[in-house]
């Protein structure tokens, strides 16, 4: 079939010359015996609406695969054994059965039927209509990740987009799925308002970190973008001749095909640039375009039973008629080939690879990223020996960082430090030959975002175990202790409670309570450990929160004395954004730091305690005359950290507080007074008693 061998040799090389001769030529196998297309299937038999055919693959899943044509069907096996005409239950009353679109969804294979969405779980064998969709719809698009199981991963195949082709994109109704087609809710690109023109398309651009959308005005076409800073600007217009279908290649490198059965165009970068492919039917006869050399991309599937047809791509290279260069690279190894990485805020990475050039040869190696707006790299070669057959070795590092701490992007050009994204690596050869198609491109996926490995503790050197306060055997038995009804609020507002409050100390969370005296300022030494190994004390912002409402303690710095700019946030405050309803947080995701001027909120009152601790602030914690044990929930807010939401649960116990006398102060002080006035007089009143006469 033809459209599968353009695209594979598309892939070998970015900007090749498309030969239309036939490459399926060796022999062909059939698959099995044809079915009787009469024979009645079960259920309404499917068609694909279009004048074209289309073959989808599962990018993971290399033996799963749907054809849609005629007839449509679906294959587990890649299309190795004979297949009937797939179907959809008729209780699923999809009226008249005819697919516009379809996209494998993680473990799932979606269908536009009859301009509403259907799920296919090819696992257990049954079919669910979407939720959520309140309008006619005729394409749906995805993406999937096969780099790695890793939950940033695997998320990438449950974001969906819904929409019709061709309506008005300022009135465009997008829909949006993050549970992989099940339920979709309806979704407002920026400034879609302000769009003008027809709506070709929305795509996942996870190579930019990008949503991205194909708008059409007439006869030329232009990629939007939803974030910073591709936002502010336009992809370039590119011609766009009839009805484009855009396929998204896998790997999140940012390759674009968009063809049709006589158009064929190609992006390297996500839309940003879209060209033209040309055609090179014969040596020195070039056609511009797919429609100039009068061809037709189409699938052959005249009957319902596939022919398989191998090839030898190499064999076919070699051919000395094509006077293809042999390739100047003999290898190109790494160990970080189609594997996944993350890069937390202020992190590194640092990738190695080995090349070996063919003798004489000086070959270019060329490193990219997909998404430079968010990953910075800079690159390192050094030879390192010889082969055995003489030839030089040498090896590559490659250093990455966030694009934004590489101190080469100016911040109008860098991503939004504080958003999560996404980028590929890619490892390959400068102007590589096409004889290079078994040296393919080593590509890794670093995640910009939460490092899933770091965890944070709260230093415990000193515990009330240790000096004898407390016994951990009564701790780890069922322990409980008792909280005064004036000391905490289960509302968190700072309110007496009516009554007592009975706690289970829970020792297999907490351990033993860290000691604390009540009278010396007080905050934790917090630590960041990654698999297991000490990292570094936390300078960053955090807050803390008595998790059971003791609100016995206050902090040493006023919104003044911390020298805020604006009103900082509270617990307050934050709880009455989440409308006093559990569970609410304070994490990076809503901090606002009060040292920066905020919105023209003034600092209206600068005596009201500032409650966060650590950063550029000497802030503590000081406790008021009560002993007992304090469980703080520990919460890094901030937002320049981690893109991780950081958080953790300890206790300490705080004591040197002496019991109440109950014997009035005023009365202390007149006893105290009279003793000293009586150990006076004694003084000098004993010795003359004892003087001699």
């Amino acid at each position: 079939m033809l459209v599968p061998m353009l695209v594979a040799a598309m892939a070998v090389r970015l900007w090749p010359l498309v030969r239309a001769d036939s490459l399926c030529r060796n022999h062909t196998v059939r698959t099995g015996k044809v079915f009787n297309v009469h024979k009645a299937v079960p259920g309404d038999i499917l068609y694909f609406s279009s004048r074209t055919t289309s073959l989808i693959t599962h990018p993971c899943k290399r033996n799963l695969a749907v054809y849609l044509g005629a007839r449509v069907f679906f294959t587990t096996d890649s299309f190795g054994s004979s297949l009937l005409p797939f179907t959809i239950p008729t209780s699923m009353q999809v009226g008249v059965p005819a697919v516009t679109s379809a996209h494998f969804a993680g473990p799932v294979l979606l269908f536009v039927i009859n301009q509403k969405v259907y799920i296919y779980d090819y696992q257990t064998n049954s079919w669910n209509a979407a939720i959520g969709i309140e309008h006619p719809i005729s394409h749906i698009s995805g993406d999937n990740c096969c780099y790695s199981q890793n939950s940033f991963c695997l998320d990438i195949g449950d974001s969906i987009f819904a929409y019709l082709y061709g309506e008005v994109v300022s009135q465009a109704n997008i829909y949006y799925s993050k549970t992989f087609g099940y339920s979709f809710q309806k979704f407002a690109f920026y400034r879609q308002e302000e769009l003008v023109g027809s709506l070709g398309g929305i795509f996942f651009f996870h190579s930019l970190s990008q949503v991205g959308l194909l708008v059409l005005d007439g006869t030329t076409a232009k990629f939007v973008y939803s974030d910073h800073p591709l936002s502010r600007s336009f992809g370039l217009p590119f011609d766009y001749v009839g009805t484009l279908d855009v396929l998204i290649t896998p790997g999140q490198k940012g390759i674009l095909i968009l063809w049709s059965d006589n158009n064929l165009l190609i992006s390297p970068n996500a839309g940003q640039l879209v060209n033209t492919v040309m055609v090179n039917f014969r040596p020195y006869k070039f056609f511009s375009s797919i429609l100039e050399a009068n061809l037709t991309i189409h699938s052959i599937a005249t009957t319902f039973d596939f022919l398989r047809c191998p090839i030898n791509i190499q064999e076919i290279l070699m051919n000395p008629d094509l006077e293809i260069e042999a390739c100047k690279v003999q290898r190109l190894h790494g160990f970080f080939g189609n594997k996944m990485y993350t890069i937390d805020m202020n992190s590194e990475l640092t990738l190695t690879a080995f090349m070996v050039p063919r003798l004489g040869n000086s070959p270019i190696p060329l490193v990219t990223v997909s998404n430079p707006h968010s990953l910075g790299l800079q690159a390192t070669i050094e030879e390192q020996g010889y082969t055995l057959d003489g030839n030089s070795k040498y090896q590559l590092n490659i250093y990455l960082k966030q694009q934004h701490h590489s101190g080469r992007a100016d911040p109008n050009f860098t991503s939004s430090i504080k958003r999560p994204t996404m980028s590929t690596v890619t490892l390959d050869i400068a102007n590589k030959e096409i004889s290079c198609i078994d040296l393919k491109p080593l590509t890794a996926l670093v995640s910009v975002g939460c490092d899933l490995e770091k965890k944070i503790i709260v230093q415990n050197d000193l515990s009330a175990c240790s000096k004898g306060i407390l016994d951990p055997v009564t701790l780890q038995d069922n322990y409980y202790y008792i909280i005064e009804k004036e000391a905490y609020d289960p509302n968190f507002l700072g309110q007496k409670a009516t009554e007592d409050l009975k706690v289970l100390y829970q020792y297999n969370k907490l351990g033993c309570p860290s000691l604390v005296y009540y009278d010396t300022p007080w905050k934790p030494v917090v630590e960041l450990w990654r698999r297991g190994k000490f990292q570094e004390v936390v300078n960053a912002q955090y807050v803390l929160l008595e998790v059971n409402g003791l609100f016995t303690y206050t902090y040493s710095l006023t919104a003044g004395t911390a020298l805020c700019k604006s009103q900082p946030q509270n617990w307050t405050t934050i709880m009455a954004d989440a409308g006093y309803h559990r569970p609410f947080s304070w994490d990076r995701e809503n901090y606002v730091s009060c040292h920066k001027p905020n919105g023209g909120s003034l600092l209206r009152w600068p005596d009201v305690p500032y409650q966060i601790l650590g950063g550029p602030t000497n802030n503590k914690i000081i406790f008021e005359q009560r002993n007992g044990i304090y469980v703080f929930l520990l919460s890094i807010v901030d937002p320049y950290y981690s893109y991780c939401h950081l958080e953790t649960t300890f206790s300490i116990y705080v004591y040197g507080d002496f019991p109440p006398s109950i014997i009035p102060i005023e009365l202390t002080i007149i006893l105290l007074t009279m003793g000293m006035l009586l150990t006076l007089w004694l003084v000098y009143a004993i010795p003359k008693c004892h003087a001699p006469r």
